[in-house]
């Protein structure tokens, strides 16, 4: 398991083969699509998101994307479309967006891609 303490800022991709918890700050996408993905309460991300599981108690905007389950805990604040085909929203949690669970396929063959043309470039 990887850990972004809340003093680390990283602009651009983040990629990681584990599960990865994030303290501090990114802008750009993270992509963890076999591991979890926890957000913590300090954390501010903007970007996209693909892990298996995605927990989030700080800040994040952006397109959510999880193969298993996206978990809003109390006081997150969440804005984008989430793609999962489970959501928890706790007492407390605020999100502004669009749920598309029927999407989920659609979306991570859209994330690959988008990887594989980064890679290229």
């Amino acid at each position: 398991m990887t850990t972004l303490g809340r003093t680390i800022q990283v602009r651009g991709e983040l990629r990681a083969a584990e599960d990865v918890t994030v303290h501090g700050r990114v802008d750009g996408p993270i992509l963890c699509e076999g591991g979890a993905l926890t957000v913590g309460v300090t954390a501010d991300l903007l970007g996209d998101l693909v892990a298996r599981d995605i927990t989030i108690h700080g800040r994040v905007s952006g397109q959510i994307v999880a193969t298993d389950v996206v978990d809003i805990r109390e006081d997150a604040i969440v804005s984008g479309t989430i793609v999962s085909p489970r959501l928890i929203l706790n007492d407390g949690g605020h999100f502004n967006g669009r749920v598309e669970p029927q999407h989920l396929d659609a979306a991570l063959r859209v994330a690959r891609y988008n990887q594989h043309k980064r890679d290229a470039g």
